[in-house]
């Protein structure tokens, strides 16, 4: 996780509302998100983590309350909060006939960049795609896909990122590729707004989590400030045993092989 300074939000959520006819969404939405950090929207699928994202995107349009980036009002400035925001959907937005370099050189010149080739090159190194980078995208698998996605996104240096559930349907090798690109991306001083419904991936990534549930966040807070909201418990016997995924990637051999020992530890009683 990153270090985070206090400094004004580079978003900043209040009351906001949203409904699709009879369909209430949003409930009075309430947020901020600081500069550099990794916020994670966590809810379930239909809480409306997507719709806070395409309205603070200005892709939506609020009911009621209001939102900003950077300072910058999201209705009454759309065009000044879209030249400082990127959004990756749910789905990578690549052209797979092309190659990753291809990509990032089409994308770099639709935004009317200078030296679109210089940018795709520096851009392929940034993703460790540099190899990969003269092979059409339908060779790819599915987090360098995702990857390629992030890396056009950052086309233009967007100061304010938007990851709507990032690693939906990637395997558990490609969701840490993933996940180290967004690590690296606030490490550079991006602001991350990721959505997410996996608990890990709010555990592993955010500096801050807010649990978005039925059109409300009912919890905002550090990991640890998420923790001390249960009951404080009494543990008298721990067995440590692997995670599913530790197993899974010690067996193909990306990590280093995890202790598959079980470790027990006896304690006495609080």
């Amino acid at each position: 996780m990153t270090a985070v300074a206090t400094a004004e939000p580079a978003i900043r959520v209040r009351g906001l509302e949203k409904s699709y006819k009879e369909l209430q969404v949003l409930r009075g939405v309430d947020f901020e998100v600081a500069p550099g950090s990794i916020f994670a929207l966590l809810g379930s699928n239909g809480a409306g983590k997507t719709t806070v994202v395409k309205i603070l995107a200005t892709l939506l349009r609020g009911d009621a309350g209001n939102c900003s980036v950077s300072g910058f009002d999201v209705v009454a400035q759309p065009d000044e909060v879209r030249e400082l925001i990127s959004l990756t959907g749910q789905f990578a937005a690549v052209d797979e006939i092309l190659t990753g370099r291809e990509n990032l050189v089409l994308i770099a010149r639709l935004r009317h960049q200078a030296d679109p080739e210089a940018i795709a090159d520096d851009l392929l190194t940034r993703f460790s795609l540099t190899e990969a980078g003269t092979r059409r995208v339908a060779t790819y698998s599915g987090g360098m896909r995702r990857r390629l996605d992030i890396a056009m996104s950052l086309i233009g240096d967007p100061g304010v990122v938007f990851l709507d559930e990032p690693t939906t349907g990637l395997d558990p090798q490609a969701r840490l590729e993933v996940w180290q690109t967004v690590k690296t991306l606030a490490g550079q001083g991006v602001t991350v707004l990721l959505t997410t419904q996996y608990l890990d991936e709010a555990e592993q990534l955010a500096d801050r989590i807010a649990i978005l549930h039925q059109g409300q966040i009912i919890a905002n807070g550090t990991l640890a400030e998420l923790k001390r909201l249960l009951p404080p418990t009494t543990v008298e016997y721990v067995e440590k045993q692997p995670s599913l995924e530790e197993v899974f990637l010690a067996i193909i051999g990306d990590t280093p092989a995890a202790d598959a020992s079980a470790a027990s530890t006896d304690k006495e009683p609080s």
